[in-house]
């Protein structure tokens, strides 16, 4: 796996993976992962936690007859801003490069795109987002690692676990990372 390049935060960032660095304890972002579906260093970025299940499903949240085929789909935790929305999103592979996610989708559309060979389908609650020159303020204080997703990334289990086993496949330096104690004084 290709790491980016030593300056991620002078060049687009849609479709790439945030690791939330382990200097990031508490909170939120502890140990996330996000998928980044949109950035520019004007407009800001948006993306989704993804290793934040709620223990939920759909049918938990939204009883309503019309969301009957979407009720087993699981239901994340976005991120921080409006917690008070779930909506939906689709996730699947473009190209053999590119992961490709559409976010806000309506449960019509989340019907078809669940129904997708390779495609996964979920719900979030809140998402992640970024004012311009924010995202790249955090890079640059290496508050992020920045990478592609692997191949088979949407095979992963995206639990509590993604963080480290998506990250120890980096490298042997971020194997080291993901394989130290969360609070190393501890020891």
């Amino acid at each position: 796996m290709n790491l980016p390049e030593s300056n991620p935060s002078s060049e687009p960032l849609q479709g790439r993976l945030l690791f939330a660095s382990p200097t990031m304890q508490g909170g939120t972002f502890d140990h996330s992962v996000i998928l980044l579906s949109e950035h520019s260093e004007k407009e800001g970025a948006f993306g989704l936690i993804l290793n934040q299940p709620t223990g939920q499903v759909v049918g938990d949240v939204l009883k309503d007859p019309a969301f009957h085929s979407l009720r087993h789909i699981s239901v994340h935790r976005g991120g921080p801003v409006a917690q008070n929305n779930l909506f939906f999103a689709a996730l699947w592979w473009e190209s053999q490069q590119s992961l490709r996610i559409i976010h806000q989708i309506s449960a019509e559309d989340a019907i078809k795109h669940n129904k997708q060979p390779g495609t996964l389908v979920r719900a979030f609650i809140g998402y992640s987002g970024w004012s311009p020159g924010q995202l790249e303020d955090e890079l640059d204080r290496h508050t992020w690692i920045v990478t592609e997703p692997p191949a088979n990334f949407l095979g992963f289990s995206h639990d509590n676990t993604l963080w480290a086993t998506t990250l120890k496949s980096l490298s042997p330096y971020h194997r080291l990372l993901a394989d130290a104690p969360k609070n190393p004084f501890a020891n």
